[in-house]
């Protein structure tokens, strides 16, 4: 499998000059990275010259504080605990500044494509960053697969990725007059308006958000000898004490 990639790769670099080529080992993961002039047409040569006749799909990713973490495990005499410093990208009320937002990269917005060969059983993912990250546009895939349609609207609803050429590129999960796009980092995760149904005025109202950001802080105990010997070293105090009383 890894040799298979890895000339697959090999291929790929002879036939897409300039563009870089990542084989992930021993996973055979090829990734092919175009810049957005070339989105289409490598779209076209990875169909007609590769065999890749079928599109996985279409998402967007956005790379803001890509890297980044904050989480954060400490060790203590009752076990492990996990929390967050709660300082990335998204931590944030509506009209603050986002506390992760400051690390932007070089470019922010990207459009994968995963593509899959019947004929070879070969996968490969394609890549390209948009130039713009006020306002990210890459061509349209929909000319070389059609089933990218519903694949370009949901990647344009969540992060507002443009697709030059879709035929009909609207919103597809949120509604029509929603303000913003859920799924970029820099987006608040309590959002930006509270929906309620006002009884008197008899329709749906919009509010703004009465949440207060917070910092959730799970905790994850894990099984090892120390809690088997805390318990018993519990029982055994317990059953002194009961002793010692008269």
């Amino acid at each position: 499998m890894t040799l298979v990639a890895a000339e697959f790769g090999e291929s790929l670099r002879a036939r897409f000059d300039g563009a870089m080529v990542t084989v992930v080992e021993p996973r055979g993961e090829v990734t092919l990275d175009v810049e957005p002039a070339q989105w289409l047409v490598a779209a076209q040569a990875l169909r007609d010259e590769f065999g890749f006749e079928q599109l996985v799909d279409v998402c967007g990713v956005d790379y803001l504080s890509y890297g980044s973490d904050e989480w954060d495990t400490e060790v203590s005499s009752e076990g492990y605990s996990r929390g967050v410093e709660g300082a990335g990208a998204g931590r944030f009320a509506w009209g603050e500044h986002p506390n992760g937002a400051a690390d932007v990269p070089a470019r922010r917005f990207a459009a994968v494509a995963h593509l899959l060969s019947y004929q070879h059983n070969r996968r490969v993912r394609l890549r390209t960053f948009a130039e713009n990250d006020d306002l990210p546009v890459v061509a349209s895939l929909t000319s070389v697969w059609p089933g990218a349609n519903w694949f370009e609207r949901e990647a344009f609803d969540l992060f507002g990725i443009l697709f030059e050429g879709h035929p009909d590129l609207r919103r597809i999960l949120t509604d029509y007059g929603f303000v913003g796009h859920p799924f970029r980092k820099d987006f608040p995760l309590i959002g930006n308006v509270e929906v309620r149904y006002d009884a008197e005025k008899q329709r749906v109202i919009y509010e703004p958000v009465s949440i207060t950001p917070r910092v959730l802080v799970p905790r994850v105990i894990r099984d090892d000898s120390r809690y088997a010997t805390a318990a018993g070293e519990s029982s055994a105090r317990q059953q002194g004490e009961r002793e010692a009383k008269p």
